[in-house]
């Protein structure tokens, strides 16, 4: 088999994981914590703090991975506008998935304590527009690197 074609089935599968759990995390998450359940805050919280390290991590991994080595086998430049823009918006999505894993643990943590309660606190809500306030841009950049991905529409070399 092809080892191009491979790469690029694992890069766009990636992707694929990367948008798709994403965007069920956040859907999940707000809707629930919009729910005044507590006890479906605290599970939903929980399965969210476990899904980003199942399937967001290893696809945020993978996708750098595959990104590179198709690069180099299609001999696109690491110095070309496109790779500096789609690299640029890599490291912005990390910049803000990274405090976003932090808050979704403080986030489970004042889920869990406020069972039984009735209502989550008030921390808990303003970590939870934090949340939502970085992962807005953080996916708005996702889809502009999928039309980056598709359409190449900067220099490659």
């Amino acid at each position: 088999m092809d080892s191009y074609l491979v790469l690029k089935l694992l890069h766009i599968l990636s992707a694929v994981v990367l948008a798709g759990t994403g965007t069920g995390i956040a859907f999940f998450m707000f809707m629930a914590s919009r729910s005044s359940n507590t006890e479906a805050i605290a599970v939903t919280a929980s399965h969210v703090v476990l899904a980003d390290w199942l399937f967001t991590a290893p696809a945020v991994v993978v996708q750098f991975i595959t990104g590179v080595l198709l690069m180099m086998k299609l001999g696109f430049s690491f110095t070309s506008p496109w790779f500096l823009v789609v690299i640029s918006l890599f490291v912005f999505i990390g910049a803000c998935w990274i405090p976003v894993v932090v808050i979704q643990y403080k986030l489970k943590q004042l889920a869990d304590a406020s069972r039984g309660r009735g209502e989550v606190t008030p921390e808990f809500k303003r970590l939870m527009r934090w949340w939502t306030l970085l992962g807005i841009p953080a996916f708005t950049a996702i889809l502009v690197i999928f039309v980056l991905m598709v359409f190449k529409p900067l220099p490659l070399a």
